[in-house]
């Protein structure tokens, strides 16, 4: 059976927050909107941060980094919390809900759930490996109904299905001190070095900057953060 396209969830906190809601998430914690990477722009962003999110266009510097980075790592070695929670992509266009579900099931310590979609699969994937997560999610129909539902909210003339999209969604989180890149289309998580709860917006946008630079002729790059709310 060929794997369902969706029409892709836009970065618009409004209708993230609506889709973190209908999964069970309290509304104390909201997305929000992070306007500009230098250091006065993001002492605006309300704490504390629990998630960062990347929205940006899928270039042949976004993939020839990607290939670059893995054969590093794969060289040298990196250190992966066995907490950290990790899932592959393989509905297209679900990146945004992959990044959304990457951001809670990583801060269910501190984010109350309450007994609803998000919950469920949480429990399900426990024991799982990335790869049948991302399997797991295609069976999850209380997300992919709630993300196709809130798919045709957004501000802008929602797209088909099998309308092209190159922009790809990704979170950082931290967990147990690392910094970690969490993006479904890669072949594990990356640990960016050390952070903390106070610091991971900071850290984060670096990170974000990086992915800038690398492509400097685009603007199409979007952030936003899982804060709580004021």
């Amino acid at each position: 059976m060929a794997t369902e396209t969706l029409v892709p969830l836009e970065s618009n906190p409004d209708v993230l927050n609506k889709f973190l809601q209908k999964l069970g998430v309290p509304n104390k914690w909201n997305i929000v909107d992070v306007m500009g990477l230098d250091p006065e722009t993001l002492s605006w962003v309300p704490r504390p941060v629990l998630s960062v999110m990347l929205l940006f266009p899928i270039s042949d510097a976004y993939e020839n980094h990607k290939k670059t980075e893995e054969n590093e790592i794969l060289s040298k070695g990196q250190e992966v919390s066995g907490n950290i929670f990790y899932m592959k992509q393989n509905i297209s266009n679900a990146c945004g809900t992959i990044a959304l579900v990457h951001s809670v099931a990583n801060n269910t310590d501190i984010i109350e759930l309450s007994d609803g979609h998000m919950q469920k699969f949480l429990n399900e994937a426990k024991g799982l490996d990335a790869t049948a997560r991302g399997k797991l999610l295609e069976k999850s129909e209380g997300i992919i109904n709630a993300h196709k539902e809130l798919a045709q909210e957004g501000q802008t003339n929602t797209p088909s299905a099998e309308d092209p999209v190159n922009h790809h969604f990704i979170s950082f989180v931290q967990k147990d001190g690392a910094l970690y890149e969490l993006d479904g289309r890669k072949a594990f998580p990356v640990n960016h070095g050390p952070t903390s709860q106070e610091t991971l917006l900071e850290d984060a946008a670096k990170i974000c900057k990086e992915f800038m630079a690398r492509d400097p002729n685009e603007v199409r790059f979007t952030v936003i953060a899982l804060v709580a709310s004021d």
